[in-house]
């Protein structure tokens, strides 16, 4: 079993016994952690959310939660990059197998589309864990970062937890 496989089948473990904790905790690490496929967790607990009987209401409100930990999360690499720097940083995310070639187009994208790059980037896969870098160094304004944030991390997360609640997607039984 791989690596990534052990993680998926530890996220798929936490978002069983503990699922709204689990999925603030899940999405809070998936943002950190690049690697960790976003796939993985969200229709992961939409699904375990339909076989545990909760109502669309309180699928709505899962994802709510999964958007608040995946807002932490970006706030975090926001922070980071805010305080130290792309060189600094890119020596981190050589560790986590983001290249310079990849941060240079989300950089680029960001500027293209100025502050909304945050809130689209967050629904975007592979961006949305990457667009809080380009954030954080070019100092964009921590009160819009925020909101723009939590509203794209929260409509991502509805959205993949209500795939996963309709269509049974349990991610850790297609990886």
């Amino acid at each position: 079993m791989s690596e990534l496989q052990v993680i998926i089948q530890w996220i798929s473990e936490l978002l069983s016994d503990y699922l709204y904790l689990g999925v603030f905790l899940a999405a809070l690490i998936e943002t950190i952690i690049p690697p960790i496929p976003t796939m993985a967790v969200f229709p992961t607990a939409g699904y375990i959310a339909s076989q545990n009987g909760l109502g669309l209401g309180e699928v709505f409100l899962l994802g709510i939660v999964g958007g608040i930990g995946a807002s932490i999360g970006s706030s975090v690499i926001y922070f980071i990059a805010l305080k130290l720097g792309r060189a600094a940083l890119l020596k981190y995310l050589e560790r986590v197998k983001v290249s310079e070639k990849k941060l240079e187009r989300v950089e680029k994208w960001f500027q293209k589309y100025g502050d909304k790059a945050v809130l689209f980037g967050r629904m975007v896969p592979v961006f949305r864990e990457m667009i809080s870098v380009p954030a954080g160094l070019l100092k964009m304004r921590i009160q819009k970062f925020l909101i723009y944030t939590f509203v794209g991390s929260c409509a991502w997360s509805i959205t993949m937890i209500i795939i996963g609640y309709y269509f049974g997607i349990a991610t850790f039984d297609i990886i």
